[in-house]
């Protein structure tokens, strides 16, 4: 499970006094400990760590833009770094072609035909992806696809 492997990277960062990964791990467990209490439970699953951890890119994705804009290069370098250690833990991208034979298939399902069937389609994504693939990239991809009329 995705929450053991997190911890036991923690502790082999603490020992090996990696501290930029044992601080991003930190935070990265504090977040999880919070949305379990949140949620009321002992343990979140995969699906929910994964939801965290891409929570925390998007957070320092913003950061790097900010600081780059800032010309604060060294502090976007260290927010590069720890956005590469949380994105170590996500499942492999779906390809492209994957996602758009999902939309195709969703369309179908759904008798979607225009951009005010997009909200429908996208749930229905959502759940075939779950994670597999970037929000914004599937939008696109279903904008394109509802868009130009097959």
């Amino acid at each position: 499970m995705l929450a053991e492997k997190i911890f036991d990277d923690y502790k082999e960062a603490m020992k090996a006094r990696d501290t930029l990964k044992s601080s991003v791990l930190s935070f990265l467990r504090a977040d999880m400990l919070n949305l379990a209490t949140a949620k009321k439970k002992d343990k979140l699953d995969d699906a929910e760590i994964i939801t965290v951890i891409k929570k925390q890119i998007k957070q320092r994705q913003d950061s790097i833009e900010q600081f780059t804009k800032g010309a604060r290069l060294d502090a976007a370098e260290k927010e590069k770094k720890e956005s590469e250690i949380l994105k170590s833990y996500l499942p492999a991208e779906m390809p492209v072609e994957e996602i758009k034979r999902l939309i195709e298939e969703a369309v179908a399902a759904t008798g979607a035909s225009g951009m005010k069937d997009m909200g429908r389609l996208m749930k229905e994504l959502t759940v075939k992806i779950a994670g597999g693939a970037d929000g914004k990239l599937v939008s696109d991809l279903v904008r394109q696809r509802l868009s130009t009329p097959s």
